[in-house]
């Protein structure tokens, strides 16, 4: 890929964001860019995420952080949230180190987002870690709440509504369709 890598944000309270950055990462997989997707709060030992055994299997380097997330969970110590912050700080350090030391055309940080809005990642850190990308490195930034800092930084934005879901008619989730 050639020239400055862009900024793109998905977000919004509509499904769909984590689908849009995989469909981007096939495309650019199809077209032999180099992948790196990191998946945060996303168990897949747990919930399959079978996008993240297609996009190994089409090439991209996957790697997954903080999978843990205690949103339903009523035993949360503070312990159990400081471990969670110390992990998404550590994730960004490692991204840092991986991308001085590899190239990759595409970066998407799924669920980041969610980092932000539950306070285990400080918003300046993201900015600190965007404004420092290697410059060709197109960035995929995804989650609910995209905050108004990062949007100013971003080339796209897409922003996902929920207008109608199967959830508010008690229909379970689906593999393959919503996971």
């Amino acid at each position: 890929m050639q020239g400055k890598g862009l900024i793109h944000i998905y977000t919004g309270t509509g499904k769909g964001k984590t689908t849009a950055a995989v469909g981007l990462a096939a495309r650019a997989l199809g077209s032999n860019l180099s992948v790196c997707y990191c998946s945060f709060h996303k168990d897949p030992v747990k919930y399959g995420y079978s996008e993240m055994d297609s996009l190994k299997k089409l090439g991209a380097r996957v790697i997954n952080f903080a999978t843990y997330h205690p949103h339903m969970d009523m035993n949360v110590t503070n312990e159990t949230i400081a471990a969670i912050v110390q992990e998404v700080n550590q994730a960004l350090d490692t991204l840092t180190i991986l991308l001085s030391n590899e190239k990759f055309d595409l970066l998407i940080l799924d669920e980041i987002f969610i980092s932000i809005r539950d306070n285990y990642l400080n918003e300046d850190r993201l900015i600190e870690f965007i404004k420092n990308k290697p410059i060709q490195t197109e960035l995929v930034l995804t989650g609910r709440g995209a905050t108004e800092k990062t949007l100013a930084m971003a080339h796209y934005i897409t922003n996902m509504e929920c207008v109608k879901h199967p959830y508010y008619d008690n229909i379970p989730s689906r593999k393959g369709i919503e996971y």
